[in-house]
Parts: structure tokens; C-alpha cells; sequence
């Protein structure tokens, strides 16, 4: 691992935003760091503004750092011993789960606590953005962002550690695995991540909104999701004589085409309840018919208690779909995530804070999203928010979540910093 170590190389102090470009971050791989603009500059408090004018390489830095170097779902270790790392090296006293991988810090004291959040995994994906610190890891690659929810987390961190002093107690939660079902935040939760917290907070990133944005709802922001996978079987048999046997493929588009039919007339269509199939196998000859078939694909709504009654909807209209076609069945349904509701006093605590960080014309409006995101397991337990940071530079189309291509302007790293910690602040006023 790479120990990243501040150093100016030139005369002058390191604003945000230098016109000379003299500060620079080196690590002991000799690889220089360009300044980056601090949108929020001058917007206080005084200790937050000392702070990123000092550090704001080091932001950049640790982000471009875990960006190269992903780990995938609960093999996060190295980002977890970075991480712990550089908040000792602040006098914090950070505690790793005992799976080794995520941790949790607490900033600040008193009886009242709040929480940050942010996710450590990468994902499966070979990256395809020729940037010069793209992953060097084959098959894994931070195309959803997480690198930099890590980074400003820390950040945040470190600069609530530099103020003079706090109202109360920021747990910061990084956590492991939101990427696979039913997602990490249980584990952190199961840890007691969430013992003694009165809400909690964070952010992700958003392709479709331009940097220095934030875009925030009350209610659902993501919907549950869930996955099913179909096993069909038959005697099998030649195409020729259909009758003779169960037709498995027919079955199968039967199944295709029935159950996201039967389920827009059996859900209410306000949930936002939508199947989708993403892989169907049946057979290899055109004149057999196979024995056995697999479909798979995700369930999804926007609506708790539509979520709450899925499982045996589902596993009772498969059945009656099935009946008439003599094809054995088998299906799991593999319960996801929760959708995120976001409560209306905790909303306005997270507004507050982006006003607070960037002015008020940084807040706007977003909708639900099909997309799930275990921070909704949290949200079972405690209240909170979450919220869409912009980083689309504006210019040119940005690539979408959970692409080889995508990329982020890293002027949001900064904004991050600041509304996390105005959001911590705001929560314990």
C-alpha cells in the first residue's frame, strides 16, 4: 500500500484553487497530484476552509489512489487498512469489523451521535477509461463511484477532527459489500454500527447531475430489488411430437411474457413495480426438446409494503402460469434491499446542510430510481437521508453507473466533503 505524503515542493500556501499550480501531492511512487477547485470556498465555517485549503490534494490523492487500486465485495482489506490509517494518523481511533474488512470512527463527543456513511467495493468490471490511474487490478474497477464516497468520508472526517470543537458525536460508518445481495449495511448493523446513532446520512454519486448539484427527495429514493432465478424441467423429447412431453421452452415464454403481465394487473402501478429479465437458457438443437431451462432476472418496486408481499405473489402466479404446460418448476426468490425512504425532518436536515455548504441553487429535486441500495436497510432501524451528488462535468455525455467508461469531474470530491460535513453538523444542531 501506498503511503501518500503531503508536500508542497514550492513556496506559497495550497488554496483549492491555485493559479500557479503549486500545490502538489506526491506519493512514494514519485506520481504528482494537480490542485483541484473547491466550489464552496470561502462559505465557512473558517476551520472547514483552513482545512481543504490544506488538504485538498490529499482529497484528490486518496481518491485516484483506491480508484487504482479496487477491491471487489468483502475483500476490501487494503481500503480498509488505508482508511484506518489515515484517520490514526489524525489522533482518531477507528475500529475494523472483525471480518477485516469496513470500519467505523467516531469524531467529536457527548451523549448525541449521528452517522456518515460510505461504501469501500468495487465492481466486477474491467475499466475502459484509459485514465492515468485506472484500475490495475484485471476484472475489478470503482465504476459506481464508492472510491469517492471513501474518500470523502475520510476527508470529512478528518476536517470535523480539526474543529474547534463539536456539538456532539459523527460516527463515520465505511462499509463493506454494497454491492451484492442483501448488501453490507446488515453486517454493519450485526456489528452494532448503528448503536447509539439517532440518524444517519450520505450520498451518491449521480452521472446525470452536473457537479456543485445535489439533488434530494422526501419518500422513496430507490426501490427494493430482489432477484429471481427459474428452473424449469421436462422429460424432454423431439420437436416433432410435442404432445408426448412437457415443451420447456414454451413454458419458459409463457413465463417470459406472463408474469410481468400478471403483475401490473395484480400490483398497484403507483409502486413502481417492474420485472425485468436479464439472462434465459434453454437447449442447444432445434428439433429436441431440452429437459431442463434457467431464467433469471431482477424484481423491483419503489413501495415497502408491495415489497413486504412480492415473494408469494410471485411464487403463486409462476404456479398457475406453469400448471397447464406438465413443466416442473423450482424458484428462488432471493430478497435484495429495502428501498430508501427518506424521512421529511431528516431531508430537511440534509438540505440544510447542502445550503449551508454550497447556497441554496445547489439543491434540486430528483426522482425514484429502479436501483437498489442496502443504506435502506439502515433506514429500517434508524432515520436518515440520502442524497444524489452531482459529477457530470457538463460538457459531453457522461457515462452511466455500472459502466467500463464511467467517470467523475473531480471538483465533486470537494463538494462531498462539504456537504457531509455541514449535513453532521446541521444534524446535531
Amino acid at each position: 500500500m501506498t503511503v501518500l505524503d503531503s508536500r508542497s515542493g514550492m513556496s506559497g500556501d495550497r488554496d483549492g484553487v491555485m493559479a500557479d499550480g503549486a500545490g502538489v501531492l506526491i506519493t512514494d511512487e514519485g506520481v504528482s497530484m494537480p490542485t483541484v477547485e473547491d466550489m464552496g470556498a470561502g462559505r465557512g465555517p473558517n476551520w472547514l476552509d483552513e482545512w481543504l485549503a490544506r488538504n485538498a490534494v490529499d482529497v484528490l490523492a486518496w481518491y485516484r489512489h483506491i480508484h487504482a487500486h479496487p477491491e471487489l465485495s468483502r475483500n476490501e482489506y487494503a481500503t480498509t487498512e488505508l482508511v484506518a490509517g489515515l484517520l490514526s494518523r489524525a489522533g482518531l481511533r477507528p475500529k475494523i469489523f472483525d471480518t477485516g474488512t469496513g470500519l467505523t470512527c467516531e469524531v467529536g463527543s457527548g451523549d448525541r451521535c449521528v452517522a456518515l456513511r460510505a461504501d469501500l467495493d468495487a465492481l466486477p468490471l474491467t475499466e475502459l477509461t484509459g485514465l492515468p490511474y485506472a484500475s490495475t487490478v484485471p476484472g475489478a474497477a470503482h465504476a459506481c463511484g464508492h472510491d469517492a464516497h471513501t474518500a470523502m468520508l475520510v476527508a470529512a472526517g478528518l476536517a470535523l477532527a480539526s474543529a474547534p470543537e463539536l456539538p456532539g458525536r459523527v460516527r463515520l460508518v465505511f462499509q463493506p459489500a454494497e454491492e451484492v445481495m442483501p448488501g453490507g449495511a446488515l453486517d454493519v448493523i450485526g456489528a452494532g454500527g448503528l448503536d447509539g446513532v439517532e440518524s444517519i446520512f450520505g450520498l451518491h454519486c449521480d452521472p446525470r447531475l452536473k457537479v456543485g448539484s445535489v439533488g434530494s427527495r422526501v419518500g422513496a429514493i430507490t426501490s427494493a430489488t430482489d432477484l429471481l432465478e427459474l428452473r424449469l424441467t421436462s422429460p424432454g423429447g423431439h420437436t416433432s411430437r410435442p404432445h408426448l412431453t412437457a415443451d420447456l421452452v414454451h413454458a419458459l415464454g409463457t413465463v417470459i411474457t406472463g408474469l410481468p403481465a400478471l403483475l401490473s394487473r395484480r400490483i398497484d402501478p403507483r409502486s413502481g413495480t417492474v420485472l425485468v429479465w436479464g439472462a434465459v437458457h434453454a437447449g442447444e438443437a432445434p428439433n429436441a426438446v431440452p429437459q431442463d431451462g434457467v431464467l433469471r432476472g431482477t424484481l423491483r418496486t419503489g413501495d415497502h409494503e408491495v415489497w413486504a408481499d412480492l415473494e408469494p405473489l410471485v411464487a403463486g402466479l409462476i404456479e398457475s402460469l406453469l400448471a397447464p404446460t406438465g413443466v416442473g418448476f423450482e424458484l428462488e426468490h432471493r430478497r435484495g434491499v429495502p428501498p430508501v425512504v427518506n424521512g421529511r425532518d431528516t431531508t430537511a436536515v440534509l438540505c440544510a446542510g447542502v445550503e449551508a455548504a454550497l447556497g441554496e441553487q445547489a439543491l434540486t429535486t430528483t426522482k425514484q430510481s429502479s436501483g437498489g441500495e442496502d443504506f435502506g436497510w439502515y433506514l429500517e432501524h434508524v432515520p436518515g437521508s440520502f442524497a444524489r451528488l452531482g459529477v457530470w462535468s457538463g460538457e459531453g455525455q457522461m457515462p452511466d453507473l455500472h459502466q467500463p467508461t464511467f467517470h467523475l469531474d473531480e471538483r465533486a470530491l470537494l463538494v462531498g466533503v462539504r456537504v457531509l460535513t455541514h449535513t453532521a453538523l446541521a444534524a446535531l444542531a
